[in-house]
């Protein structure tokens, strides 16, 4: 049987079409990950499902005061959700390490040239200039940053964005190991580097986010919303006077946040949005920007490494995105594989963060330049 002969079959039994089915099937994979390997579960999950409602006919969910319709436009099309999930974010880290090695904050810079790569590349296959850079965001490895642009740039395109970005930051450890060793030798993966802790004052772990408030909302205004909220979020935590308002944004808050912004996300990927040839292109742009953005902190890495005088181990520079702390993590790991006595964790962290920061300074410059570019109003 045709497609066709297909859709009128179903379509005379319930008002399903072969597409809704196939986007049905694509939300219970997303559940099947999220329960069976644990790809980022709490994401996933509630992504699946928002999925499988959305490609429910005769709902009414997504029609005009429909819930999801509803979740939409106060999470999303408000850029609430991704505002609310950084304070949780911020509460969760520790920005300690950075502060001990605050020249690890060029890792992070560094990484997010991937961005802008991928955004030059995606206008070469088609895309408009607001499209491009949303896709370029991927590579940041930032879901609630990816959301943020999206929603602002490229609304349409908000459910493929998504679903890559938080794809590939769960394969973290499948996609960038073979980045990392193709750029680097053993000799630089075994360079050791010892953590000498050095003791930060309570006063200065207070000022660091409000100071890095300030700095970015005036070099990056469009980013403040995001920046503003991570940095709230980190000194509830490190105030010592909220702590049960640290606790609720660690938990509470990060938790039904999250479950809404994913059943929300999901419900954006209907069957005659998402079922298009520039879908799967979004999906391979969004893994061109993320080894991108690995291959850039991995060769500052290895100039750092140079300039040091080899004390410096330059896969610091491939967690200078903001997967944290999954790229922290990795980093360690290649760092034992060649040298079991090798710690890399700390310095890693301290990367990691720094990525955090950058990401949503990269999401700010994309969103004050590509509109004025355009002369949007």
């Amino acid at each position: 049987m045709n497609a066709l002969g297909l859709d009128t079959l179903l379509a005379g039994i319930t008002g399903l079409t072969w597409q809704a089915i196939v986007m049905m099937a694509v939300g219970g994979v997303l559940i099947w990950l999220a329960i069976s390997k644990e790809y980022e579960p709490l994401l996933l999950l509630p992504i699946g499902l928002g999925c499988i409602l959305a490609n429910i006919p005769g709902t009414g969910m997504l029609d005009e005061g429909g819930i999801l319709n509803v979740l939409y436009k106060a999470g999303i099309e408000s850029e609430l959700f991704p505002a609310l999930v950084f304070i949780g974010i911020g509460a969760m880290t520790d920005f300690g390490p950075l502060l001990e090695n605050p020249k690890y904050v060029l890792f992070g810079a560094a990484a997010q040239f991937g961005i802008f790569g991928t955004l030059i590349l995606a206008t070469l296959f088609g895309f408009a200039l607001p499209q491009a850079a949303s896709i370029g965001i991927i590579g940041a490895a930032d879901g609630p940053t990816s959301i943020f642009v999206a929603a602002v740039l490229a609304p349409d395109l908000v459910g493929p964005i998504t679903v890559a970005a938080y794809s590939y930051m769960s394969l973290v450890p499948i996609i960038q190991p073979p980045v990392m060793k193709a750029l680097t030798t053993k000799r630089e993966r075994s360079i050791k580097m010892p953590y000498t802790s050095r003791p930060i004052s309570k006063t200065t772990r207070i000022l660091f986010p409000i100071v890095v408030t300030l700095i970015c909302g005036l070099i990056a205004p469009e980013a403040t919303p995001l920046i503003g909220m991570l940095m709230f979020g980190n000194l509830a935590r490190e105030a010592g006077v909220v702590e049960r308002i640290n606790q609720a944004a660690q938990n509470e808050l990060a938790n039904i946040v999250t479950t809404f912004l994913g059943i929300t996300i999901g419900s954006t990927m209907v069957a005659d949005k998402f079922l298009k040839p520039e879908t799967l292109l979004i999906l391979a742009m969004g893994l061109v920007a993320f080894v991108l953005d690995t291959a850039a902190g991995i060769l500052f890495g290895k100039l750092m490494c140079a300039l040091s005088g080899y004390k410096i181990n330059p896969l610091l520079g491939g967690c200078g995105i903001s997967a944290f702390p999954m790229s922290a993590r990795l980093v360690q790991k290649l760092g034992q594989e060649e040298d079991p006595s090798n710690f890399l964790l700390m310095h890693a962290m301290a990367s990691n963060t720094s990525g955090q920061i950058a990401s949503v300074m990269a999401g700010g410059v994309v969103l004050a330049v590509v509109p004025a570019l355009l002369g949007w109003g």
